[in-house]
Order: C-alpha cells, then structure tokens, then sequence
C-alpha cells in the first residue's frame, strides 16, 4: 500500500499507509495526525488541512480555482508547492509523497 509522510510542525515525523482513492487529509485525521483538522470534512471549503508538497509535486493534478481560492484564506503562508490535503487523493504512482504540514491551521 502506498505511503505518506507527514512532516508535523513540530518536526515529529508520521508515515501512514494511505489506501489508493483517499484523500491525504482523510488519511492523516483517520490515524490521529492533530495538525490537520480538516475542518470541513474534505469539501475544500476551510483550508485546514494545508500541507506543503515536498515531492511528487510534479505528478499531482494543477489545483482548481476552487483550491486556489481556499488557500486564499489559509492561515500560515502560500508557498508554490502549497495544496489542500482534501485535494490530493493517493494513487499508486504516489508511493512515498512526502508533505510538510503548514504551522497554522485556523
């Protein structure tokens, strides 16, 4: 099964089995990763559960306007390679994504 790592805020490191067709965010709150709330439950309407890709970026599908809007109201800074984690859904070829959770949530 393909893997995630989760670069926590506080550095801490969380690799998780992330079943192909599930969002990383429902995969990070399903195993008990505090950083990301994912408040809204994974309709990209709150940007809380903002991660920085650290790889695979160039494999992932260009954001929508609607993600782009979100990240609009994240609270810790947009960077590039910013995404919301309800977007990002595991697919096989993305065995071993690493990400780095964004330090604000709310």
């Amino acid at each position: 099964m393909p893997t995630v790592t989760y670069i926590c805020p506080d550095g801490e490191l969380e690799e998780v089995e992330v079943p192909v067709g599930t969002s990383i965010m429902k995969a990070a709150v399903s195993h008990g990763i505090e950083s990301i709330v994912g408040d809204c439950g994974g309709s990209a309407s709150c940007a809380t559960c903002h991660v920085y890709v650290e790889s695979h970026l160039e494999m992932l599908p260009p954001k929508t306007s609607n993600e782009d809007e979100m990240l609009g109201d994240a609270a810790s800074e947009v960077l590039p390679n910013s995404r919301l984690g309800c977007q990002l859904v595991m697919r096989d070829d993305l065995a071993s994504l690493v990400v780095r959770v964004a330090p604000e949530q709310w």
